[in-house]
């Protein structure tokens, strides 16, 4: 789906919400697997962690289904790569967990991290655009955050692996992102940067 802008170069926004609602719904599925394949292999490697895993896989369940149940009313569909988004949660999943304690919590920072950046975005973007979704959004990044600062807390030592894999998770989640919203991820993230200059 292409983003036509017009004659200023102003794209439409009621394309870029729905690429929000698809890439959000397709990133929570990812965070499903991500958190299902850890916990797989944490129920015979860690099971101490395997409750506190359990819960937030349980929020993410419930943020793809808010996701999935907004976008009827904005015309959204699912993202047509949600098989890459389950093998590479997945994947992803089972490498952390086979890493150690330490590399699932790694792993969760990451991705919470770049997850929350990219939600700033998204709530800044849809403030005079769609309120109801902001909310949505807003709720949502609350339990994320919290996700997010149970795995800053949870980590034993924070040397060179997390210093090497905190950048490479984040990275592939970017292009992830970008490339479920064909590119519509970076342009939001420039426009909220001209609309804070001015």
């Amino acid at each position: 789906m292409v983003n036509p802008s017009d004659s200023s170069g102003i794209r439409d926004p009621d394309v870029t919400i729905r690429r929000i609602l698809k890439v959000n719904h397709a990133g929570e599925f990812g965070a499903v697997r991500i958190y299902g394949a850890q916990i797989l292999m944490a129920r015979r490697l860690f099971p101490d962690i395997v409750p506190a895993l359990e819960e937030m896989r349980e929020d993410e369940i419930d943020h793809c289904r808010l996701f999935r149940e907004a976008m009827p009313a904005r015309n959204a569909k699912p993202c047509r790569v949600m098989a890459f988004w389950s093998l590479g949660g997945s994947i992803l999943g089972i490498l952390t967990a086979l890493g150690g304690r330490n590399m699932i919590w790694i792993c969760t920072e990451a991705v919470e991290s770049t997850v929350h950046r990219h939600l700033e975005d998204q709530l800044a973007f849809l403030a005079q655009r769609d309120p109801e979704l902001r909310a949505l959004i807003a709720s949502i990044q609350e339990q994320e955050l919290a996700h997010l600062r149970k795995a800053e807390d949870s980590q034993k030592r924070r040397g060179l692996s997390q210093a090497l894999l905190l950048p490479v998770i984040g990275a592939l989640t970017d292009l992830m992102i970008w490339f479920s919203t064909w590119g519509d991820s970076s342009w939001m993230r420039a426009e909220m940067a001209r609309a804070g200059k001015e």
